[in-house]
């Protein structure tokens, strides 16, 4: 069923939507057009499944290009949202959702494997928000900015060092973002989500989990709600925060997540556990 609860609440809005081929970036979109955005500029990495997502939807009405950028270059945040300047004039709202989500620990973490992880997942946010700013300034439109997180930001677990180590820092970059634009009416935020089923968690449980079908079954049997979070949910919280919708929230760290931080038995290492 179509959600109609905020049918208007992106009319007249052009979003820049990284990350968006597939997955929440792909549900963000289509909810946008469903929701009556201007424009969409979307960023990934595959031009193919790209493409084909920006043609469907300027069909459905809400004119939308695809970007083809590796975010792990310096220059492309510019380039992107020089091509966004272009195309629309104006941005009203960037969803930072692109990320390098591979495995490594403190015992095996490269420094390629380290700067690549940084320059992804930190650097390309905070040039993405800079650039975007500058034009939402310009512009003297209120601004909405959404980065994806992730609970591992707060800690993390043994193979995950890196990637926590950047999404920790996503939290910083998101309240100093949020407070340094406070006076240009642009909002900074930041979402949390824990385990969720997409198709790059899947690609990721078999590259580097040996996970087999069935995987998804098995993990969503062990959850205390009974399943992984879902795209499409996650998806109509980005949207609220990108939204007037969510009034004057800004500089906001949400876990999105079915689990208490602080409570219950404390985090501790299993008797015999070794990684890698």
């Amino acid at each position: 069923m179509t959600d109609k609860s905020e049918p208007s609440s992106m009319r007249g809005k052009v979003l820049l939507l990284s990350g968006a081929s597939r997955g929440v970036g792909e549900c963000v979109a289509r909810l946008a057009v469903e929701r009556g955005a201007a424009g969409l500029a979307l960023v990934g990495r595959d031009t193919k499944t790209g493409e084909k997502l920006a043609a469907e939807l300027s069909e459905l009405g809400t004119r939308t290009i695809f970007i083809t950028a590796d975010l792990g270059k310096a220059d492309e945040p510019s380039r992107i949202v020089g091509v966004v300047d272009e195309t629309f004039g104006v941005v009203h709202g960037l969803l930072n959702s692109a990320a390098v989500t591979d495995r490594g620990s403190v015992w095996n973490t490269t420094t390629e494997m380290f700067d690549t992880m940084m320059a992804v997942n930190v650097r390309a946010p905070f040039m993405l928000i800079q650039e975007c700013a500058k034009i939402m300034k310009r512009e003297g439109v209120s601004g909405s900015v959404v980065n994806i997180g992730s609970v591992t930001g707060h800690g993390g677990e043994v193979n995950l060092t890196h990637y926590a180590i950047s999404k920790g820092a996503l939290h910083t970059l998101t309240r100093n973002c949020a407070y340094s634009l406070m006076r240009d009416r642009i909002r900074v935020n930041l979402l949390n989500p824990g385990w969720m089923d997409t198709p790059t968690e899947d690609a990721t449980q078999r590259r580097w989990h040996n996970a087999q079908d069935g995987w998804l079954q098995n993990a969503e049997g062990e959850q205390p709600l009974g399943r992984l979070i879902k795209p499409d949910e996650l998806a109509r919280t980005i949207l609220f925060l990108l939204s007037d919708e969510s009034g004057l929230m800004t500089g906001a760290i949400i876990d999105f997540d079915q689990s208490v931080l602080g409570a219950g038995s404390p985090s501790k290492p299993k008797l015999g556990e070794v990684w890698p």
